[in-house]
């Protein structure tokens, strides 16, 4: 018998055991968080995904439900360097452990190369996707090569290079010496 399972109401456990299957390819705008990191470009922009329930070794050696979560999405974001549009790739290839509970994860995470979660019965899925694509968005958006030349300097016409400016607390020094004990 074939059971159905629903990524935002997962049953991780049944999932693992069934060795469930399920992906999707769900528009940008499913995604609020996400959507609200992008340049909003016209266009529908989809992530791709797919979860596959197992069982897997955790790092104390018992054999736990677990998700091998794969995901991917090309991002309108805006270069920080020449200010103009770019897609940026972010893929997701991880593997999610899931214990009885949080104390149980925490201890357990640190340790383990897979993530460590809590164990649900109501698993959301989708807000997972959501947070690992989150955490592949790259700090500081840039092309690799920008399709405009960049100016990487100011100059302004009126500014003399020559002129030296008086430091602010010379006048302050001058007083301060010129004055004594009356």
């Amino acid at each position: 018998m074939s059971r159905s399972f629903s990524p935002a109401h997962l049953d991780v456990a049944a999932f693992a055991e069934a060795k469930g299957h399920l992906e999707g390819r769900d528009s940008l705008s499913k995604f609020k968080r996400l959507t609200e990191e992008t340049r909003r470009q016209e266009g529908d922009f989809i992530v791709h995904w797919q979860a596959d329930g197992e069982r897997r070794r955790a790092v104390d050696g018992s054999q736990r439900p677990a998700v091998h979560l794969r995901a991917e999405a090309e991002l309108p974001l805006t270069c920080q360097r020449c200010m103009g549009p770019m897609t940026a790739p972010l893929r997701v290839d991880r593997h999610f452990v899931f214990v009885p509970d949080e104390d149980t994860a925490a201890a357990l995470d640190d340790e383990s190369e897979d993530d460590v979660l809590a164990l649900t019965p109501d698993f959301d899925l989708p807000a997972l996707i959501e947070d690992e694509l989150l955490m592949t968005l790259p700090l500081v958006p840039r092309h690799e090569d920008c399709p405009v030349p960049v100016r990487l300097s100011a100059e302004d016409a009126d500014f003399d290079a020559g002129e030296v400016q008086e430091h602010p607390f010379a006048a302050l020094a001058a007083l301060k010496k010129g004055s004594g004990p009356h």
